[in-house]
């Protein structure tokens, strides 16, 4: 078979694809009418996931589940905005960290909208500016992250995804000659996720100016050879700033988890986590009978973590099942003045 041959044959396969695309856009369109009807959300990430996983189950060919994934999730962002355009507020700007996680789960084509602080994302979709936001929740090396808590617990809005995104910096300047850079920009938290890196390159006296985002530190740089970034290499290729070092962060297995935020509670997938958080009363033992109920229940903990809102202590707790969950639903009754349930959502990861 000649190269002619296998390109015609690509090219009517194409064709067929082309034809198949439009008649599964055909059936969501109806979908979305009967939905509309309901109230129901377009988006259902439990669904995606279940088609996702079907796929794979059945998959005999040459795509890796990672090319499944990559596939079929842009169809579905294409899908969902074909029937309703739906704004994605992420903590900008452009190219940040954030906006990948965004792009990871809702692809390309949605309309994104960079806000300059996480109050800012939870504020625009509890407004209803955006139908979701994605916001950071921690860092393998640097913990969970303050702002997103606090919103979470002031704010009235559910999680209805997870995202999870291996985190990698480049050392970026305009100067050929680090030695001669002055200043460096970038966000607080990647210094000290870098620190092993600015000092075997001696640059730990160079000064350190942290800035709203990585994203913006690499905008910086672009502007003054006498300075240089820590960013995401997407960063400094958008502000066609030269890369001098890739991977420079401490930790080669840094990674960042994030949080999907809409107004709208998820079905059961069959294997989500759910995340809550627990007021207690400041009397002995408190936590530990708070603990006990899921422990009876047989219920996996995945996370507990402390954190003060407000002058007032509280935890962060997450668990491996769906709040609606036959064994879960009680309990969550039970302890329902204690206790705010901010989501369950597909399990992306048991932790970072």
């Amino acid at each position: 078979m000649t190269l002619d041959d296998l390109r015609l044959q690509i090219d009517s396969i194409d064709n067929t694809l082309l034809e198949l695309y439009n008649e599964r856009m055909e059936l969501v369109h109806q979908v979305g009418e009967l939905k509309n009807t309901t109230g129901s959300p377009i988006y259902r990430p439990e669904r995606e996931q279940a088609i996702l996983n079907r796929l794979k189950s059945q998959n005999t060919g040459k795509l890796t589940n990672a090319a499944i994934d990559a596939l079929f999730l842009e169809m579905f962002a294409v899908a969902r905005n074909l029937e309703l355009p739906e704004g994605v507020a992420f903590l900008g700007p452009e190219a940040s960290f954030t906006h990948q996680a965004a792009e990871s789960k809702f692809g390309a084509m949605s309309t994104y909208l960079p806000i300059s602080s996480i109050e800012g994302i939870f504020r625009e979709v509890e407004k209803g500016t955006a139908k979701f936001g994605v916001i950071p929740i921690e860092n393998s090396s640097n913990g969970i992250v303050s702002d997103t808590i606090n919103g979470l617990d002031e704010y009235n809005l559910s999680i209805i995804a997870e995202v999870i995104i291996d985190v990698h910096f480049a050392f970026a300047t305009l100067n050929e000659n680090y030695k001669k850079v002055k200043r460096i920009y970038s966000k607080d938290i990647a210094f000290g996720q870098c620190r092993k890196f600015l000092q075997d390159l001696g640059l730990d006296d160079v000064e350190l100016v942290p800035v709203e985002s990585t994203a913006k530190a690499a905008k910086l740089a672009s502007e003054d050879e006498s300075t240089a970034a820590l960013c995401p290499s997407i960063a400094a290729k958008l502000y066609n700033l030269p890369i001098r070092f890739s991977n420079v962060e401490d930790n080669t297995n840094n990674r960042t988890r994030f949080f999907v935020i809409s107004n709208f509670k998820n079905a059961s997938s069959g294997d989500d986590k759910t995340s809550m958080l627990v007021k207690l009363s400041n009397e002995a033992g408190s936590l530990v009978n708070f603990l006990n109920h899921f422990e009876q229940a047989e219920l996996s903990l995945t996370k507990i973590k402390s954190h003060i809102v407000g002058g007032e202590s509280l935890f962060f707790i997450e668990f491996n099942g769906h709040q609606d969950d036959v064994k879960v639903k009680p309990i969550l009754e039970k302890l329902s003045s204690e206790v705010k349930v901010l989501g369950s959502y597909v399990k992306e990861t048991d932790d970072i």
